[in-house]
């Protein structure tokens, strides 16, 4: 039997907010607490994908020191706005 659609919510909220790297966990924590409960499947989907990302590269992405895979690019560029305006 699949996830529980809150089961589903709480390990994403967990992960995005537990990452391994503190500036991870507040920028993701937030973008989670903000966003998740609007996303459609596709973009939760994607989102559980980007979460297995290493927390290197994701800094690297946010921050726009690196480029993100194209599949990743419309998501890291919402996170990223979402950093910024807080």
């Amino acid at each position: 039997m699949g996830e529980s659609a809150e089961a589903r919510m709480k390990r994403l909220a967990m992960r995005s907010g537990r990452r391994g790297i503190k500036e991870m966990d507040l920028i993701l924590g937030a973008y989670a607490r903000d966003r998740l409960a609007a996303m459609d499947e596709d973009a939760l989907q994607l989102y559980d994908a980007m979460l297995s990302e290493n927390d290197q590269d994701l800094y690297l992405w946010v921050t726009g020191q690196a480029t993100p895979p194209h599949r990743f690019a419309g998501l890291i560029a919402d996170i990223a706005a979402h950093a910024r305006a807080a």
